[in-house]
């Protein structure tokens, strides 16, 4: 797996992964990805032999609409997902919010957005157009498929929230085998 066309083979070889694209693609949402831990996760197990039937634990569903930035919309978005998808744990960010969050300049796109994330391992993300995967990976898949952390341009001076992040999402425990790179 070295190649965006390796990862989207990948998710579209997953019935669980599409059906999750799939039922957010119904709900027609302007931009919308499912990224970060639910395209890195599955990667690494898979890189790392574990289980390939792991449910999906961190599905962070992502849009931009500047036009509406209520923080109700994304929980109701969230409600009609779990209800159409009982049981996954669904988090759903209009990434257009997140420039007043964070005092952050507007981002344009969901490639914008996801630049902004904290790992370039993490910076992933997918979305099925008419049951085709697409992949969305400003930085490239190199450090997804080396099991790399390293942190984005964005973070390349908070660090530190990279280091809290591997520490408290138990990275090291799971894939011991990941490399650190850019974290002193």
């Amino acid at each position: 797996m070295r190649t965006v066309a390796d990862i989207a083979s990948f998710v579209s070889s997953r019935p669980d992964m599409m059906r999750l694209l799939t039922t957010l693609e119904g709900e027609r949402l302007p931009d919308a990805w499912i990224g970060a831990g639910f395209i890195r996760n599955a990667v690494w197990d898979w890189l790392s032999g574990r289980a390939d039937d792991a449910p999906a634990n961190d599905v962070d569903a992502i849009y931009v609409d500047a036009g509406d930035l209520r923080p109700a919309t994304d929980l109701a978005i969230e409600t009609r997902l779990r209800q159409l998808c009982p049981g996954v744990p669904w988090q759903v960010t209009n990434q257009a919010r997140m420039q007043v969050r964070n005092a952050d300049t507007p981002c344009r796109d969901a490639a914008e957005a996801i630049s902004r994330w904290p790992e370039t391992a993490t910076a992933i993300a997918a979305r099925s157009v008419r049951g085709r995967v697409e992949i969305l990976a400003p930085f490239g898949v190199d450090d997804l498929a080396g099991l790399i952390v390293r942190p984005t341009p964005a973070f390349a001076t908070r660090r530190d929230v990279c280091r809290r992040r591997l520490r408290q999402k138990q990275w090291r425990s799971r894939w011991p085998e990941l490399t650190l790179r850019d974290m002193d």
